[in-house]
């Protein structure tokens, strides 16, 4: 089974819209949506509507941080990032909002997992940034394969000869085994707010049959996603951000 990973799309339409096109021309059987569905950017609506409807089709949709905390105030966010979050609630309906806040926050199905940030107290909201956080989340994952976002960048973690993980930086668009003989930690990138100096957007696509993954990187209309956060009134951070890729 072929699998599309997209993370932190964060409200932007134009580079999910981008990512979808491009899973979908290389082949996918599943869709999963690893959390913060929302938040940052301007597309809230079509954003959770599209994915509301992936799900009714048999997409994995989990929980983030920022989909949590259009109901939790306690999320640790920052300024930016708390206005985009309270711009956004005003702009859901209530079944947008119990949508986002009925999705789980982990979900393992056969050898895989699938969360938002860390496999280990997922509802903390823990950024995987090293190996010993890597670590701790692949073994609470209980599970060969573990896919999350809430980083902002693509790295494979996996186990060498000892114990201790080690890091991977995959080159876009070539194929990675992941053998059954090893544990893998896979970060899968942000589709919606790059912060690696790349515009494009990020994903992954994984084939459960051949043991491999693919990191991608998907060009998109950036500048037009920038001009409606300015249009929206969000801050001016946020439009930067997207034509900077940081």
């Amino acid at each position: 089974m072929r699998i599309a990973l997209f993370a932190d799309i964060h409200s932007n339409l134009e580079a999910l819209e981008a990512c979808l096109r491009d899973a979908r021309r290389r082949g996918v059987d599943r869709l999963c949506f690893l959390g913060d569905l929302v938040g940052y950017n301007a597309d809230p609506v079509a954003v959770v509507e599209l994915i509301a409807r992936a799900r009714d089709d048999g997409a994995i949709v989990l929980r983030g941080n920022h989909d949590e905390a259009l109901s939790h105030d306690d999320v640790t966010l920052t300024p930016e990032a708390r206005a985009a979050i309270d711009w956004t609630r005003a702009r859901l309906s209530g079944p947008h909002l119990g949508f986002l806040q009925d999705l789980p926050l982990i979900v393992r199905e056969a050898s895989a997992c699938f969360v938002h940030a860390s496999a280990d107290r997922p509802e903390q909201w823990t950024y995987v940034q090293d190996d010993l956080a890597a670590a701790r989340s692949l073994e609470a994952a209980a599970a060969t394969w573990c896919f999350c976002g809430h980083v902002h960048d693509q790295v494979l973690y996996y186990q060498g000869a000892g114990r201790r993980l080690m890091a991977f930086r995959p080159t876009p668009g070539t194929p990675v085994p992941v053998g059954r003989h090893r544990r893998w930690l896979s970060i899968v990138g942000a589709v919606g707010q790059s912060r690696d100096g790349n515009t494009a957007a990020a994903y992954a696509l994984f084939d459960s049959t051949a043991a491999e993954i693919v990191y991608c990187r998907v060009p998109y209309e950036h500048q037009t996603a920038a001009s409606k956060v300015r249009a929206a009134g969000l801050p001016e951070s946020l439009a930067q951000r997207l034509e900077c890729g940081r």
